[in-house]
């Protein structure tokens, strides 16, 4: 038998779809009684059940409904995917009409906001809640295909018993995720959902080009400006610098942090307060900042100026992206181009500093809104997991019957810190910024 080339398809060619369901559903329990992965299981699975069960998700739960009809009718209105339904129905509409499968579309925090298809296989997809308002994030569901699409940012197929919540295993299905062409900003992702037959590399082929197709048309229907270069440095350790057409240029950390500098600096700043802003209060020669630069102008081009140190172009960051909406007071839009600490493992002065007010300002907005459900995906996050203020948010946030998982990790949280009980607050001594994994 041929070996999956494509990780992330469900079934290699040849396989038997129904001795791998019966594989899967013996792993599946033995995952829930023992918490012991193995074969046939995919890595992609196995990462998402273990965030599944680490969320405390019940494994006969459905989706819950969050949005009444109302307030999803004005949600889609405002959302930028509604401009690209019409390419939606029109690439995948065939499909879902076929009497054999659906057409889904969830924002970025996994509430569905389109599902569409014949209206037997939308009855028997009622029976999980698979309906639009319904909140499909792995957090509330665990392992789906728009689900973990969301958590790992990028198109996958979920077969069979592979989806974390039993409910769930008669399907399969394939979803990509959509972006803002112009920040990269996660938007939601594009589903089609069915039988068995859809594990092949043809589904997952076909919701990639319909999430890169309505990516192309979200471009062109902005005005017709030359973008400035987007430097992402969120959640990374090193930056990506998006600068044209080609592939990004990935940067090394001191490059990575001089970029992000100079960028917050439109105006410039001279070689003195540049070496500063880069290695505080250490003896550096001026010589090592002019040859980190002199490297970096061989990387970006003519990006980069002198006398004083400056971008000769503006630079948009993703960091910008977080801080505008939230001087628009669009906490939502802020948390979801929130990819985790700004260069977090960087120690220069300026960049610390940066990280600190950027954060400190999301979290205050976060915990004055008091929002549950952007509190929820806050304490999902690695670096909102530790957040003692605001699992204490949540929990006040929510009733009474559904307080069980964020009372318990108050009690886990507040034993680590060495508080009591009723304790509140910040750990003592503890730093802004909570512990993140990189992206890479």
């Amino acid at each position: 038998m041929a070996a999956v080339l494509n990780p992330w398809l469900a079934l290699e060619t040849g396989a038997d779809p129904v001795e791998r369901t019966g594989a899967l559903r013996r792993a599946h329990e033995a995952f829930l009684t023992e918490g012991a992965i193995g074969t046939p299981v995919r890595e992609v699975i196995a990462a998402s059940w273990r965030r599944s069960a680490r969320a405390a998700v019940e494994p006969d739960r459905v989706a819950p409904v969050e949005l009444d009809e109302d307030d999803l009718a004005e949600h889609r209105a405002a959302h930028p995917l509604a401009r690209v339904m019409p390419l939606f129905r029109e690439l995948l509409g065939t499909i879902a009409e076929d009497g054999a499968h659906l057409l889904s579309v969830c924002d970025e925090h996994g509430r569905m906001l389109w599902v569409e298809g014949h209206p037997q296989v939308r009855r028997r997809a009622e029976a999980m809640n698979f309906v639009p308002g319904a909140r499909w994030a792995e957090a509330s569901v665990g392992t789906n295909a728009p689900g973990t699409a969301l958590a790992v940012d990028h198109a996958v197929q979920i077969f069979a018993a592979e989806h974390y919540c039993r409910p769930v295993q008669p399907w399969t299905c394939a979803a990509a995720p959509v972006h803002d062409p112009g920040t990269r900003r996660l938007l939601g992702v594009v589903d089609i959902t069915g039988g068995d037959h859809l594990a092949s590399p043809h589904s997952l082929a076909l919701v990639q080009a319909t999430a890169r197709a309505a990516e192309a048309h979200l471009a062109s229907l902005a005005p017709a400006t030359v973008a400035a270069p987007l430097l992402e440095v969120l959640g990374r350790d090193e930056a990506l610098l998006r600068a044209g057409p080609g592939a990004p240029v990935r940067l090394g950390r001191r490059h990575s942090e001089i970029l992000l500098l100079l960028a917050a600096h439109p105006d410039g700043l001279s070689g003195e307060r540049l070496a500063l802003e880069l290695y505080g209060d250490r003896d550096i020669s001026p010589v090592t900042l002019r040859a980190e630069l002199s490297r970096l102008r061989s990387l970006a081009g003519p990006l980069v100026a002198s006398r004083p140190y400056r971008l000769t172009v503006r630079v948009r960051t993703d960091h910008d992206t977080v801080a505008d909406a939230l001087r628009a007071g669009d906490l939502p839009t802020a948390l979801a181009a929130y990819r985790g600490p700004l260069l977090p493992t960087s120690e220069a002065p300026g960049v610390v500093r940066l990280r600190r007010l950027l954060e400190d300002r999301l979290r205050q907005a976060l915990l004055a809104r008091r929002d549950p459900l952007l509190l929820d995906g806050w304490v999902r996050t690695p670096w909102g997991e530790d957040d003692l203020q605001a699992w204490e948010a949540l929990a006040g946030a929510l009733p009474p019957g559904a307080r069980a998982v964020p009372t318990a990790r108050l009690r886990a949280l507040r034993g680590a810190y060495g508080l009591g009980p009723e304790g509140s607050g910040e750990p003592p001594g503890r730093d802004a910024t909570y512990p993140q994994r990189s992206v890479t």
